[in-house]
């Protein structure tokens, strides 16, 4: 029997497994596929398992992986959960904790309310890349935030930023009236994108408040998305429309982003429980 923690960021949910104190876990993506499955399984948008850290540097490692089995380089809600997982598990005494991932190590700072409870982490982000060669875009130019794409006959023009996984943002009058389900796909898939990308359709509302849907790689549509809110928070600020302190709302609730003077992007917003259990 494994034991799991189902915990959600917004309604952005991941099956939590303690591999600190649970036997390494073989094959994963293929768990990963099965547990989110929302009729034969436990139903999520993927799998984060926590381990030792390995790289001598940060206190635990964190691995994501989609629905689909794929992995990814970071999990804005997912790390935001982490920590209350930390906190609610008694894995560390102190309330800033750093986590090492496939996007290099994050540091989180776990709020307690008056009660000692964990409701919600910030998290530092570190610095959105442009021109890093290593930002999975088929573009090295300087920056590229007029990128056209023909969208099933649409031109669309993007934002590309890495949050240390990649983000196509594109800014629209209604986000409601956005068919996210026919051009998120495409977006993600589009050769441009050799790791495929996620895709953030944002509204600008005013200088301090944006909304955003989300098109997640590897999982559709989600109720909210962390590095994609970041993302849309750094392309919002390069194209003249917001300033540094901005509200973003996702179908799943909000979430406080500020682009510090450091150039760091520092994410705060919940991290809830859903249940636990364990699974044959």
């Amino acid at each position: 029997m494994l034991n799991f923690t189902k915990m959600t960021g917004l309604g952005n949910d991941y099956i939590y497994i303690d591999c600190t104190k649970e036997k390494d876990i073989k094959n994963i993506s293929e768990m990963a596929r099965k547990l989110s499955d929302r009729h034969f399984g436990i139903g999520a948008d993927g799998l984060i398992v926590i381990n030792k850290a390995d790289d001598g540097k940060s206190d635990f490692k964190m691995r994501t992986f989609n629905s689909d089995g794929s992995e990814a380089e970071m999990c804005g809600n997912g790390i935001r959960c982490l920590g209350k997982f930390i906190h609610d598990n008694h894995l560390s005494d102190s309330d800033k904790v750093s986590i090492e991932t496939l996007a290099g190590i994050k540091k989180i700072k776990i709020l307690e309310d008056e009660k000692g409870n964990c409701n919600e982490v910030i998290v530092d982000m570190g610095e959105p890349l442009f021109q890093d060669k290593n930002i999975p875009y088929n573009v090295y130019e300087a920056f590229n935030k007029d990128l056209d794409l023909d969208v099933k006959g649409k031109q669309m023009r993007f934002t590309v930023v890495s949050m240390g996984n990649p983000h196509a943002i594109t800014f629209v009058e209604n986000i409601n009236n956005v068919d996210i389900n026919e051009y998120g796909p495409q977006i993600e898939n589009n050769p441009i994108f050799p790791n495929r990308t996620n895709v953030e359709f944002v509204e600008i509302v005013d200088k301090n408040n944006i909304k955003v849907r989300v098109w997640e790689r590897g999982v559709g549509e989600t109720f909210a998305c962390g590095t994609g809110a970041c993302a849309a928070v750094v392309a919002s600020g390069l194209n003249g429309y917001t300033d540094e302190n901005v509200t973003v709302e996702l179908p799943g609730g909000k979430l406080k982003i500020e682009w510090g003077k450091d150039n760091h992007i520092y994410m705060q917003g919940p991290a809830t429980t859903v249940y636990e259990g364990n699974i044959k």
